[in-house]
């Protein structure tokens, strides 16, 4: 971390992460074409379970943020029990939100659904889901913790080996719960739901094999977890920021189901089914951020900041690179795209005009993303989460409910997204720019 040339560095770490992140969007995928198997009703379930996952995700990673932060920190200034206490305490966080959500699990998701729609198939439909996935989402927080242990101290290829394997279990056992294939019997959703959870699971057991084998920079032996009120804080000052800037997702996708469904159900699903695609665009770009935290962060603790100077333009490059990749395949390749998902006439309506006008923002995002890394390595994470909240509450949701009640017009309502991240890249520009001449140029 201290030594490769950072081009080579940033394309090791990163490119094993992206190349996972790349085969979890693939399963969110096949999840949702499945499903869309079952009926359009199942699909819009799905997409209405959406911010609950979405919940559960951004409290594990956002935390898993805090401790990759800290931990590679600790690993830049060569301080060997700030390693641990790291670990440990990181552990001990995910294993209190993962507690929250199995409660959760068993005593609100049927009120979640009720509040969005009377369409009973619908609400069962999200309910046998949603639980599932709740009370068993222990196997994803332990999984995201483990993998952020790995790519605390650069064993990003032993990360993509845990996620790859979840998600590869994932999609074998989806067609067959899902229909009930080789005599097992048909689950529909349900069996959706359990094929994510066992693949969770997998993928959490894996991890903790691959920390304790190789992962030696880091003990998870039982008489090292302590807890550590110092440590504790720190992680929670940069991960918090963190899930909440993601959990924002959540509150933007709820309410603008709520926004959509004044149009159509078929309106739902359709934003459902953007969210599963564009993770195809995004998630390679959220690799390359995970790769390029620890980096950042490394290199600080380390006090080289030309090091930290070419990882971040590299990470901007390449970025936006991604994200105009993806531009061209929305604007050129969309029928194609909703075909995947058993698109009817009134999906392909709505849809066509969706994944055109929403993909216009994609390069800015790659820009703004790339930025947010950095403000998470060095401590700024405070930032991320204000931008995210400008971008998808304060700009995106009024906008759509403004555009969507002035027109008339579902088709209107995409345009919101393009406005939001125009706004977005104001602000990322005026927090980088401070970050840079408090923290990165007092440094050489």
């Amino acid at each position: 971390m201290g030594v490769m040339p950072v081009g080579r560095l940033l394309f090791s770490m990163s490119l094993p992460m992206m190349l996972s992140m790349l085969v979890q969007a693939l399963y969110n995928v096949v999840d949702s074409m499945f499903v869309s198997r079952v009926s359009e009703d199942a699909l819009t379930a799905l997409s209405m379970a959406f911010p609950i996952q979405n919940l559960m995700i951004a409290v594990a990673a956002g935390l898993g943020v805090g401790v990759n932060a800290v931990l590679s920190r600790a690993l830049g200034a060569k301080d060997e029990q700030g390693v641990q206490r790291a670990a440990a305490n990181g552990l001990l966080l995910e294993g209190i939100g993962a507690a929250l959500f199995m409660i959760g699990g068993a005593t609100i998701v049927r009120a979640f659904f009720e509040a969005q729609t009377d369409i009973a198939p619908i609400v069962e439909s999200g309910v046998s889901y949603t639980r599932i996935v709740m009370i068993g989402c222990l196997g994803v927080f332990a999984q995201i913790s483990f993998e952020r242990l790995l790519q605390s101290t650069g064993r990003t290829v032993l990360t993509m080996v845990s996620q790859a394997t979840g998600a590869i279990i994932n999609i074998i056992l989806d067609p067959i719960m899902i229909f009930g294939l080789f005599d097992m019997p048909k689950m529909g959703v349900a069996g959706a739901a359990l094929a994510t959870v066992i693949g969770q699971w997998i993928a959490a057991g894996l991890g903790l094999f691959l920390n304790l084998r190789y992962n030696k920079e880091v003990s998870l032996a039982p008489r090292g977890l302590r807890v550590h009120g110092e440590t504790l804080r720190r992680i929670l000052t940069i991960g918090l920021p963190s899930v909440v800037m993601q959990s924002i997702g959540s509150v933007m996708t709820f309410t603008m189901n709520q926004i959509l469904i004044a149009f159509s159900s078929t309106a739902v699903a359709v934003f459902g089914v953007y969210f599963k695609l564009q993770s195809f665009v995004f998630m390679p770009v959220f690799g390359l951020n995970n790769g390029t935290v620890p980096i950042v962060a490394f290199n600080y603790g380390a006090r080289r900041a030309d090091r930290m100077q070419k990882a971040i333009r590299y990470t901007v490059i390449a970025a936006m690179t991604i994200m105009c990749a993806g531009l061209a395949i929305f604007q050129i390749f969309p029928a194609a795209l909703l075909a995947i998902f058993d698109a009817s006439d009134e999906m392909l309506r709505i849809g066509l005009p969706a994944l055109r006008i929403i993909s216009l923002s994609f390069p800015v995002a790659g820009f703004c993303i790339g930025c947010g890394s950095v403000f998470q390595a060095l401590g700024y994470s405070v930032y991320s989460m204000v931008v995210s909240l400008v971008r998808q509450l304060f700009v995106l949701v009024p906008c759509a409910f403004l555009l969507g009640r002035l027109t008339g017009n579902v088709s209107s309502v995409w345009w919101a997204f393009v406005i939001a991240e125009v706004c977005s890249l104001l602000l990322t520009l005026v927090f980088f720019r401070r970050v840079n001449e408090k923290v990165i140029r007092p440094l050489g």
